[in-house]
């Protein structure tokens, strides 16, 4: 048991180390990530009065978005040099089809889910289920985009499910962690909830989440602390997206070292495993 808990807080470990490298290489992400949210801005007011022609476009701006913000991170993890404004305008486009992809696949379902809870006096509970299912089943989808190869949505969905099948421990211990703040608050399990099924709803893949799921943990953190909720505001906004990019950073060094291994392949290669 001590060599298991001691080969997991390595693994976190190497991922945070890595991070901080990724992070001092990719920093320009951080001001791309802020000007993504405001062009995203900028598109939903225009696609506001526009109905169901506005809805579509909107997706297709948050389509854009996302996949630059992935080919940033990919970037950040995989290059050597220090990123430059070259690198985030050269992003656009990237992934597009594969988030667009992905949205569509999930579209249909959820929409279908909405409209037979309508009547149903327990459709919100049931919606809240399942869409906290996809939150944990889909939950790599970001990663497995641009780290696994793959030919359709459906291989996106399928290497999910595999890979949380296989390293859910280790994948969403980091992150249970960090909610503990949330968790222990007032109304702490509805915020989770609440946060799960929006993103779940997205497989993670709605630029306005990547920003509110970092946000709603800096905020339980800095209560939690005793910060003023009239200062924590504003330290949220600006903490959020170094912790953001931090945070898609850490995901994406801990999901290449967990994806194509076993526990038990992981275990021989570790360390650790000279000792036994």
């Amino acid at each position: 048991m001590s060599r298991i808990l001691a080969e997991t807080i390595e693994l976190y470990r190497t991922a945070f180390r890595k991070t901080g490298q990724s992070l001092a290489r990719g920093w320009m992400t951080m001001l791309a990530v802020v000007g993504f949210g405001f062009l995203l801005v900028l598109a939903a007011q225009i696609a506001a009065p526009l109905g169901m022609a506005g809805g579509f476009l909107l997706g297709a701006a948050n389509a854009l978005l996302v996949g630059a913000t992935l080919s940033l991170i990919e970037q950040s993890i995989t290059h050597a040099r220090v990123l430059t404004v070259h690198d985030i305008r050269d992003s656009i486009g990237h992934y597009f089809w594969e988030v667009i992809g992905v949205g569509f696949v999930l579209w249909l379902p959820l929409m279908a889910l909405d409209m037979s809870m309508q009547t149903n006096p327990y459709g919100q509970l049931l919606s809240y289920a399942v869409l906290l299912l996809l939150f944990f089943l889909l939950n790599p989808a970001p990663e497995v985009i641009y780290q696994v190869r793959h030919d359709s949505p459906l291989d996106v969905f399928k290497s999910s499910y595999e890979f949380v099948l296989e390293n859910w421990i280790e994948w969403f211990l980091p992150f249970a962690l960090i909610l503990i703040p949330t968790v222990l608050s007032p109304m702490g399990l509805q915020s989770f909830f609440s946060l799960s099924s929006r993103v779940g709803r997205g497989a993670g893949l709605d630029f306005f989440q990547l920003l509110v799921l970092p946000f709603a943990i800096l905020g339980s953190w800095l209560d939690y602390a005793g910060i003023p909720s009239s200062i924590s505001w504003y330290l949220g906004l600006l903490l959020t997206p170094p912790l953001a990019v931090a945070m898609l950073l850490f995901r994406g060094h801990l999901f290449a070292s967990l994806h194509g291994f076993s526990r038990r392949q992981r275990r021989f290669a570790s360390p650790f495993n000279k000792d036994s």
